[in-house]
């Protein structure tokens, strides 16, 4: 039934007839907008909360992924989020990245203002997390594995890279183009009547100076602010200057200017130059020198590559496996002693391991060994403490916390990956054998609109079956394809709601009441097109202005259901 309006128009006469007609109401019947009453409906709800019953989920907590600045600005935030939920998460404020600083210590100022904070609110902090590949401030901890170098005492060196000096035929470190004509001078011909020199013919003036050139080829590649000196004899049979190129390979061009132009006559001379690697020199790995402006004979001798080396003949010792270990044993006790001890008095809960399941080989934990270009904020810690890395976890967080603290393991893709969620819950059992308490287990499911229905069955009776607290730690929804706000229409927004409400109803009906901790919903709000998470994706319950959306009246209904 659609609600009817009544309005009722004053009939406004003329000045002049003011005193002759009396006002009269006209009725009209005027059916309210779909996307008005729509609006109502939505804005009807109640906060979030309220719709918990407590009775029979006496302990559940509502959540809300913040950061940190949001909520201490003490905005629209932060009104919302203490409206409507029980509990925050920190996204980032409270992992190893945000708070070790260079040299080990943390920086925890901020943490304790937002702790404080959410405490004289009646909010509870869910601490996330102790023991995560990601996030981290992986420059300090591979540090502290680095090698030991023990400094020669004779001063830094110009260590050579490439030479040649052309005595003999093997060429493996130079080439030239096909419009070179070379050969070798007679041996008593080379520099200062030593020896042979290379010759190179330019026949004829080019249209461009590269179309003749010679390379010189070295390993490894250049890295940005390295420095280098070019060194070499050099003459021809007329006047010429030459320019040198970066290139990456022979013929792969890189940048125009490298060490210089040269300049040569028919008297030998040497040619030294001196460069520091730019930007656009970086990844070389051959010095290009374009002969192709003068018709002449070019003669080259004893060329000679030289890196500076500030450490000089240092010795450079690696640390064993077992040194290894030790330090990043250390390192994580230290980690996660300090930020618990920092913490306790307001954090009663903690997700303590996040994220070890491999994802393509889901009964094993995941590594960085093999990989190339990680992210600079990756460390594994079990690469070098081993599987029982997160039995270390979990016994220094209850040995530093309190001794009721709610200690979580956590993982994605669990609704989406079986065989990873059967993988968590069997090396669950596998430290809980080793003597780790682990009290609850959490999936984040970061899911889409057409998620897999039988799938999130699956899991919840799967975590349901093993006794533990079950969480869902990180709750958020867009649209598969990753459409991005303005695209969405509201048909999608309808399914989003209907997929909310089955995953929150279906938490409820899965999860036996004495294991239910809580659900948290990673991002309130739509993502930005700014943010490092889902960007642009409208995976909220409110938009970005704050607006309630239909997702809302999903989550609500999904809690009413109990």
């Amino acid at each position: 039934m659609k609600p009817i309006y009544k309005i009722a128009l004053g009939v406004v006469a003329s000045v002049v007839l003011a005193s002759c007609h009396k006002y009269e109401a006209l009725d009209f019947q005027v059916e309210k907008p779909a996307t008005f009453a729509a609006r109502e409906e939505i804005d009807a709800y109640d906060e979030l909360k309220t719709y918990i019953d407590r009775t029979a989920n006496p302990k559940f907590k509502l959540g809300a992924g913040v950061t940190l600045q949001d909520y201490l600005s003490k905005g629209v935030i932060y009104r919302l989020v203490n409206s409507n939920f029980d509990e925050i998460t920190l996204g980032y404020a409270m992992k190893h990245g945000a708070i070790v600083q260079a040299d080990g210590s943390l920086s925890v100022k901020n943490v304790e203002t937002l702790l404080e904070t959410a405490d004289n609110a009646g909010i509870t902090v869910f601490g996330h997390t102790l023991a995560w590949h990601a996030n981290q401030n992986a420059t300090y901890l591979k540090g502290l594995i680095a090698p030991t170098i023990i400094p020669s005492g004779g001063g830094p060196t110009w260590d050579l890279v490439t030479s040649a000096d052309f005595e003999t035929d093997n060429a493996a470190n130079y080439q030239y183009n096909t419009n070179a004509v070379t050969a070798f001078t007679a041996t008593g011909q080379g520099a200062n009547g030593t020896g042979r020199a290379l010759k190179i013919t330019n026949t004829s003036v080019r249209t461009n100076d590269y179309d003749v050139q010679l390379f010189v080829k070295f390993s490894p590649a250049m890295i940005k602010d390295e420095k280098y000196i070019l060194k070499m004899d050099v003459r021809s049979d007329a006047p010429a200057s030459y320019g040198t190129q970066a290139h990456i390979t022979p013929g792969n061009y890189k940048h125009w200017d490298f060490f210089g132009t040269i300049s040569s006559t028919p008297t030998w001379s040497t040619y030294t130059k001196e460069i520091t690697i730019s930007t656009e020199m970086a990844t070389s790995g051959t010095i290009a020198f374009n002969l192709g402006s003068t018709a002449t004979t070019y003669y080259f001798d004893n060329i000679t590559l030289r890196k500076y080396n500030a450490l000089g003949g240092a010795t450079t010792l690696e640390k064993t496996a077992e040194e290894k270990k030790t330090l990043v044993t250390n390192a994580l006790e230290k980690w996660i002693k300090e930020i618990v001890t920092v913490s306790k008095a307001h954090v009663k809960a903690w997700d303590v391991v996040n994220e070890p399941m491999d994802d393509g080989r889901p009964a094993e934990l995941k590594t960085g060994v093999g990989k190339t270009n990680l992210p600079a904020d990756e460390f594994y810690w079990q690469d070098y403490m081993g599987k029982d890395y997160a039995l270390k976890a979990f016994q220094w967080a209850r040995q530093y916390g309190n001794a009721t603290d709610i200690h979580f393991i956590n993982d994605y893709n669990l609704e989406y990956n079986i065989d990873k969620c059967k993988g968590l819950i069997a090396y669950v059992k596998y430290l809980e054998d080793k003597g780790a308490k682990i009290d609850g287990i959490g999936t984040q499911m970061h899911i889409v609109a057409t998620s897999d229905k039988a799938k999130i069955d699956q899991m919840f009776t799967l975590l349901a079956a093993t006794g533990k607290l079950i969480k869902i730690s990180e709750l958020d929804m867009g649209f598969e394809g990753n459409i991005k706000t303005p695209l969405v229409n509201q048909q999608q927004y309808a399914a989003q709601a209907e997929m909310y409400k089955y995953v929150v109803k279906k938490y409820f009906e899965l999860i036996p009441a004495a294991q239910r901790y809580g659900i948290t919903i990673w991002a309130p709000q739509d993502s930005p097109a700014t943010s490092s998470w889902r960007a642009g994706e409208p995976i909220g319950l409110w938009t970005e202005g704050f607006v309630r959306k239909p997702a809302y009246v999903g989550v609500a209904e999904g809690l009413k259901s109990k």
